[in-house]
């Protein structure tokens, strides 16, 4: 089989035929990246949420940033709250509001929402963290304001609990778990308080708008996602950060689940979050393995859950290996392809992987292409934002 065969031009027509192919219509289309801030991609990737936009009906988009933080862009593009500005500052974590393609985003998100009933809508899915953490103060004291009724504690008795906020925020709890107030006796109370939040937060649903509800269940599922990882950040056991990557990707999977509950939904993120398969990392003497975002979105979703992994041919004067899946891809005749990574793998064989001098950037596995859905392959990228 030619790998011509296998490909097609990365255009708005290629973006419908790749859906057509897939088995069945996804509510979440993953679009992953193999290394972040990647100029040429957010671009790309602009124009293929457009096209979803405007022709397959898609109306949400979900980013790897803080969900909390998310929620100050999502108000942006749908009433015009802020200025573009302060929302680029406030509204992402991880440095992605610097980024010229997701400004551009949001940019085009609000001029489509001023002239159309039917409104986009933005979501952050990745929790309050990297791998320190934000205080809970904000999920927890956010839930406590939207519920009413018999409430577990008083709002002068949950902030004395919380405390100041730089106890939680120590980055210094990365290397060291005996500084972490995970596991102290006031983080074991809000743990036992937000889970009675969220228990009440049932009760109370028939009383609450839809957007309370929505914002409610957020709030509920980060306060016990939060307090669940500093919980964890104090483990001293080999396995604690494994635990703590399972848990950040847990709580990623557990907000794209409430994204698609808003229809198709275009997905930003790292390959490694969006990827079917198990996340492994070496560290020291130790293999570290868990189950990423995307895997345990595709457990519940199934077939309703896609993915297209990037993948970066020529960057700067790193040349990718003609025998490697890159090498393979950039003699396409297309500067940017859409590729059936499947056919691919049955067109190509024993391809050798990768090595790259970019630390930040992630090459293809070639015995991960039958895990695939599709390849987003830009031939050559002069920019990394």
């Amino acid at each position: 089989m030619d790998i011509k065969d296998t490909s097609r031009p990365l255009d708005g027509p290629g973006v419908s035929a790749f859906l057509r192919s897939l088995p069945a219509e996804p509510l979440l289309l993953g679009l992953g990246e193999a290394r972040h801030f990647v100029g040429k991609l957010g671009e790309v990737r602009n124009e293929i949420f457009r096209h979803l936009v405007e022709r397959e009906g898609y109306r949400s988009f979900a980013i790897e940033s803080d969900c909390l933080r998310g929620l100050v862009v999502d108000d942006h593009i749908t009433t015009g709250a802020g200025t573009l500005d302060d929302v680029m500052e406030h509204g992402f974590s991880h440095g992605f509001g610097a980024v010229p393609a997701n400004r551009e985003l949001v940019r085009w998100m609000r001029a489509y929402n001023e002239e159309h009933d039917e409104k986009l809508r933005f979501f952050g899915f990745d929790g309050p963290l990297e791998y320190w953490a934000e205080s809970p103060r904000q999920a927890l004291t956010s839930l406590y304001a939207l519920l009413g009724g018999p409430l577990p504690c008083t709002a002068e008795s949950l902030d004395t609990l919380l405390g100041p906020d730089d106890r939680w925020t120590n980055e210094a709890t990365v290397m060291d778990p005996s500084q972490s107030i995970g596991r102290s006796a006031e983080a074991q109370r809000l743990r036992l308080i937000a889970d009675d939040l969220v228990a009440l937060l049932d009760t109370q649903a028939p009383r609450l708008s839809a957007q309370d509800r929505e914002r409610a269940a957020l709030y509920g599922r980060t306060a016990v996602g939060l307090l669940r990882y500093h919980h964890w950040m104090a483990d001293t056991s080999p396995a604690r950060i494994a635990r703590l990557s399972a848990l950040r990707d847990a709580m990623m999977a557990a907000n794209l689940r409430a994204a698609a509950e808003h229809g198709p939904a275009l997905v930003f993120a790292h390959n490694l979050h969006l990827q079917r398969t198990m996340s492994l990392m070496s560290l020291g003497d130790q293999r570290l393995e868990w189950w990423s975002a995307g895997a345990i979105t595709a457990t519940h979703l199934g077939d309703r859950y896609a993915f297209l992994a990037s993948a970066l041919g020529t960057v700067g004067d790193d040349v990718p290996p003609p025998d490697t899946v890159e090498g393979i891809l950039s003699t396409l005749p297309w500067d940017d392809s859409l590729v059936d990574a499947r056919r691919l793998a049955e067109a190509i064989t024993e391809p050798a992987r990768r090595v790259s001098r970019d630390f930040a950037y992630f090459p293809l596995d070639p015995h991960q292409l039958g895990m695939i859905d599709g390849v987003v392959f830009l031939k050559q990228v002069t920019r990394i934002d």
